[in-house]
């Protein structure tokens, strides 16, 4: 019976763990996912062997036991690669994540979390895709998070330039590249080498699964138009709560109640009809503090921030607010409801203090991102972040390694 029950547990766990690397989100109590280096929010993109950290707050504020697995996947997520956990794991995972903290200071309770990797337990030892999930004490996924680790052992080189399609020549940034691999040995680059592109880090919008067109000498040469073109968008807005009872040039009002702060936002008009104008931002990061504190992420408080949007009433389409402050999640928590009596789109959002981006998308009926005519338009001046992954599995390799990263900025756009 023992016996049974052992392989029916393990039968479970195997279909649980090697589904598809899709994300999982949170439930509401979980907020700020953050992987940070040096304090700093970041994109989740690290050398091997690179000290990094992951942390969260759970808003019940009661210690709750959380535990940790790293799985490895192949480049386009599909499944887990063909490897044993040993073989690209020294140690062992499903860890609790013993490092926490209680909120001080603050209206909203919260238990912080933090885990770094890597640690005494576990260190990766090999580049490739790789997703962190977040159990609680009864084994049930709580979230997930994807992360890339890389090895530098090819040249990339990257630029930006206006797309080459008239229809979209304002709108439109296309991306280049070229990958030189020197003395080293390449088995068929052209079927082997894969490149990802990035845009701000956004894993929605990313663009997989590109081959090189031709090669010349040991460098691949990547030229294309249409495959690597990303709509410009627009500079993101800006929440500045540092000061959560001040109001600033992003901030309208501030009030309390129920035993938490409200931060009411100025209303935002499209800028889609609008000329573009550069505003400096972050590329939809955001970053926690208060201003007041020396230790933000126990002393940071969060508050209910009420988004306002002036648009017409759009029909069959829904407007949602998005940003790495929700890893661009699209779901109710996120989605905007038009008020009759106000004219307005508007939402409500428990967010932790600090500068944060954010951006309006508009879903379509089939539930597709609508980016050719987003809300605040596109344009070709806009400034973004871009990055390059190079992916190279061999003949005979059970797994995608990550042999290259580039990054480069749309400041230098060229014709």
């Amino acid at each position: 019976m023992n016996k049974l029950i052992f392989i029916i547990s393990f039968f479970f766990c195997h279909v649980v763990f090697s589904q598809s690397g899709i994300e999982q989100e949170p439930p509401f109590n979980i907020k700020t996912i953050s992987f940070r280096i040096n304090g700093n929010n970041v994109i989740p993109f690290f050398k091997l062997g690179e000290t990094f950290e992951l942390s969260f707050d759970d808003l019940y504020g009661d210690e709750a036991d959380y535990y940790y697995t790293i799985t490895q996947y192949n480049y386009d997520w599909s499944a887990p690669s063909d490897l044993g956990k040993v073989e690209y794991l020294n140690g062992m995972d499903n860890q609790r994540i013993i490092t926490y903290e209680n909120s001080f200071n603050t209206l909203q309770l919260y238990s912080h979390y933090k885990q770094v990797f890597p640690n005494r337990f576990n260190q990766i030892t090999k580049s490739g895709n790789y997703i962190i999930t977040v159990l609680n004490d009864e084994s049930e996924i709580v979230f997930s998070r994807r992360i890339i680790i890389y090895e530098e052992q090819v040249a990339v080189g990257v630029s930006v330039r206006r797309t080459r399609d008239f229809d979209s020549l304002n709108q439109k940034q296309n991306i280049e590249m070229s990958i030189n691999y020197g003395d080293r040995v390449l088995q068929n680059p052209i079927q082997n080498v894969k490149v990802t592109l990035f845009q701000n880090g956004n894993w929605k919008t990313s663009i997989s699964n590109l081959k090189p067109q031709y090669t010349l000498g040991s460098e691949l040469i990547y030229r294309y138009n249409k495959e690597t073109q990303f709509w410009g968008g627009n500079e993101c807005y800006s929440i500045d709560n540092k000061i959560i009872r001040a109001t600033n040039n992003t901030v309208a009002k501030v009030s309390s109640g129920d035993n938490i702060y409200n931060t009411h936002l100025y209303v935002n008009t499209p800028r889609k009809n609008q000329p573009y104008t550069y505003f400096p931002d972050i590329n939809g990061n955001f970053f926690i503090q208060n201003a007041n504190t020396t230790n933000s992420q126990i002393e940071a408080d969060y508050s209910w921030v009420y988004f306002s949007l002036s648009t017409l009433n759009l029909i069959d389409k829904n407007i949602y607010i998005v940003g790495m402050f929700n890893n661009y999640t699209l779901n109710d928590e996120f989605k905007m409801e038009f008020n009759k009596i106000s004219g307005l789109y508007e939402k409500a959002i428990l967010l932790k203090q600090g500068f944060t981006n954010y951006q309006y998308v508009i879903i379509d009926k089939l539930g597709n991102v609508d980016y050719e005519n987003a809300i605040d338009g596109n344009f070709f001046q806009t400034e973004n972040n871009y990055t390059a992954i190079v992916y190279y599995r061999g003949n005979n390799d059970r797994y995608d390694r990550v042999i290259g990263i580039a990054n480069t900025n749309s400041e230098v756009i060229r014709n």
